[in-house]
């Protein structure tokens, strides 16, 4: 095999070439390649603290999620005791006006009683005296007095 002067050739140039490509385009591709890289290096770690934080973020609403719950129950049995309550101080209110209605009944009762009785008392001094003018109207008899206050005391006891 014979090396001559064109193969030098080509190894000069194809060594000079090497060189180039090496100094002057691999530097250029380099740089872009490099940050294609950073930004998909970038870009994963990305993924991974956004699932990170995806998990925290889901982990946070069900707690959130469990407290609200137990919140609705505490609300829910403050409401139902409150609701007790009220139940039961209306029960009392209720029982107490009652109470009072009754006790007002009583004493309206009584007055009216009261109130017939005078009245009654009113329209038997009126029999009375109406009994006295026809007394004095007839002879006055000890006998016939004694029949007419009979007869008076029926009347008054038959009402």
């Amino acid at each position: 095999m014979d090396i001559n002067a064109t193969f030098i050739g080509q190894i000069i140039v194809f060594l000079i070439l090497l060189w180039f490509i090496y100094k002057v385009v691999t530097p250029m591709l380099a740089g872009p390649i490099g940050e294609r890289q950073k930004r998909i290096t970038d870009g994963l770690a990305a993924a991974e603290k956004g699932q990170k934080d995806l998990e925290e973020a889901r982990g946070r609403v069900d707690a959130l999620v469990r407290e609200s719950r137990e919140r609705a129950r505490s609300v829910e049995d403050q409401a139902a005791r409150r609701a007790t309550e009220l139940v039961e101080a209306a029960k009392q209110n209720a029982q107490a006006e009652g109470a009072r209605i009754v006790e007002t009944a009583r004493v309206e009762v009584g007055n009216e009683a009261q109130r017939v009785r005078d009245a009654l008392a009113r329209e038997a001094g009126t029999l009375v005296v109406k009994a006295a003018s026809q007394l004095l109207g007839r002879e006055v008899d000890a006998k016939a007095h004694a029949q007419l206050l009979d007869q008076l005391a029926n009347d008054i006891a038959r009402g």
